[in-house]
């Protein structure tokens, strides 16, 4: 026993029964009997409805839950066109990457050049910052300070 096969191209939505004879099918889409009894059903102009669907053969019956999303505008890419989108958009991207690292590169050594104006001499180093007496470290001898500081219990 195969499976059922469903193709959808636009809104056209065909499905062909896992049966091998080609004659004598019935098909039945949410109830109902359609007309064909070809191993192929064609649905011209699906609305993406959901629908259960039945093929049968003498005792044999087959049955298929149809959720398929179509839409009238959509266009089918084949594998080569999308592996040639996917290329050319890399080759471009690489392409602007290499731009982008020319026009850089030269214009490494001017922008340095074009500074402030001020002389460059040997770089001038500032003062240690002044200490905050409030940050001081405790000294021998002045421990007494801070005994008051200890935790009292209540």
């Amino acid at each position: 026993q195969g499976e059922f096969l469903v193709e959808i191209s636009g809104t056209t939505v065909t499905i062909t029964c896992p049966f091998e004879e080609d004659d004598g099918i019935q098909w039945a889409l949410s109830g109902r009997t359609e007309g064909t009894t070809e191993r192929k059903l064609i649905i011209r102009d699906h609305d993406s409805t959901p629908a259960n669907l039945s093929c049968s053969l003498g005792g044999r019956r087959r049955q298929l839950y149809l959720n398929a999303r179509v839409c009238a505008n959509c266009e089918e890419l084949d594998a080569l066109t999308v592996a040639g989108i996917i290329s050319a958009d890399l080759l471009i991207t690489l392409g602007v990457l290499i731009l982008v690292y020319y026009c850089s590169r030269g214009r490494k050594g001017r922008a340095s050049a074009a500074g402030d104006g001020r002389p460059r001499g040997q770089k001038m180093q500032r003062p240690p910052p002044v200490p905050n007496p409030d940050y001081e470290p405790i000294r021998k001898g002045q421990r007494e300070v801070y005994a008051g500081l200890a935790s009292r219990g209540l």
